[in-house]
């Protein structure tokens, strides 16, 4: 019989703060947040970066003359683009939010319980985003459209079903392999599936097209930057602690999966059609890309001869505070609100 992974109990008497006894999972901690003792500094370090990080969409100008440059200067194919990786990104932000907690109750360190609820707090406001941008550029009858695409549309219902049904997995039976996949599945959902959407907006910016827009992004893939760290971190201490549990071959799976079906969708959705991107650029970014994230888990490249990013306009691109930056980078320095927060981390 499959081992089950056992959930988190709110209030443990019994349990040991001592940072020496304390586990990424299946650990007994009594459940209170002591940041002055912590067990993974990475943990506490992304808590400062990610608080420094505060924003809301109403905080962004400018999404009046999106609205103007969408009806007026995008083609129909930007415009089709546009609204069909939006309806991708609100599913993954949506799926996000109610998904954490239910991670979060099998992760026995209480720093990254802490950094997962904020995560969770963001994947909100992501949401939030993407409702401030349909309401500000694109016609009331034509949101649900948006919202509800993949009820139309097989290859975004595919994507979507793959993910949920990864996480609805573990909801069902919460065994240590499913815990594992669900933990992969949100490092690839926060590492690969969400990019060549970026690319797609960053592109118009880069032809001073949706700037507005491309300032919601820029503050979204900040944060994701940091969900990314996140998990990556979960997936080395697993490595670390269980070994047993740690599962290189499930890793290399399903990132060739995810790189699969993230090209199958952009080549769908943005095809050759959008000046700046085509068929060719998206395999060889995404799998680029999946290289990188791999590096991450100090896992050799999957796709040996994909070795540059071939966005080099990307690089060209600068950030919200006027600094250039890849939105690949795997610490975040740059948009931070307050001066007080200055954190980095290790990764």
């Amino acid at each position: 019989m499959k081992e089950k992974m056992k959930m988190n109990l709110m209030f443990n008497p019994d349990g040991d703060d001592d940072v020496s006894a304390r586990k990424i999972i299946k650990g007994q901690t009594t459940g209170l947040f002591n940041l002055n003792a912590v067990k993974y500094p990475w943990a506490k370090s992304l808590y400062q970066v990610m608080i420094g990080n505060f924003w809301v969409p109403e905080k962004v100008s400018g999404l009046k003359d999106d609205a103007r440059m969408f009806h007026g200067d995008l083609s129909a194919e930007e415009q089709r683009a546009y609204k069909g990786i939006l309806s991708f990104l609100i599913f993954l932000d949506s799926i996000q939010t109610v998904n954490l907690p239910h991670l979060s109750d099998y992760i026995t360190s209480p720093e990254v319980n802490l950094i997962l609820a904020i995560q969770a707090y963001q994947e909100a406001i992501h949401s939030q985003s993407y409702a401030t941008i349909l309401e500000s550029i694109v016609e009331s009858k034509e949101r649900d459209e948006i919202y509800y695409f993949w009820r139309t549309d097989s290859i975004l219902l595919e994507r979507n079903k793959y993910i949920g049904n990864i996480y609805e997995n573990f909801l069902k039976d919460q065994t240590d392999e499913n815990f594992f996949r669900a933990v992969v599945a949100n490092f690839l959902l926060e590492s690969i599936y969400f990019y060549n959407g970026f690319a797609f907006f960053d592109t118009l910016v880069d032809k001073m097209k949706m700037l507005a827009t491309g300032r919601v992004i820029a503050y979204i893939r900040r944060d994701e930057l940091t969900h990314i760290t996140i998990f990556g971190n979960i997936i080395r201490e697993i490595h670390s602690e269980y070994p047993e549990i740690y599962n290189e071959k499930i890793v290399l799976e399903m990132m060739s999966v995810a790189v699969e079906q993230e090209i199958e969708w952009s080549n769908h959705i943005l095809g050759d059609r959008i000046p700046g991107i085509n068929g060719e650029t998206t395999r060889e970014y995404t799998q680029w890309l999946a290289n990188n994230r791999l590096a991450m888990l100090n896992i050799g490249p999957l796709f040996p001869n994909s070795v540059t990013n071939p966005y080099k306009h990307l690089d060209r691109l600068q950030d919200t505070n006027g600094d250039k930056s890849n939105f690949f980078e795997s610490t975040v320095v740059n948009y931070t609100q307050s001066s007080s927060m200055n954190g980095s981390w290790d990764f």
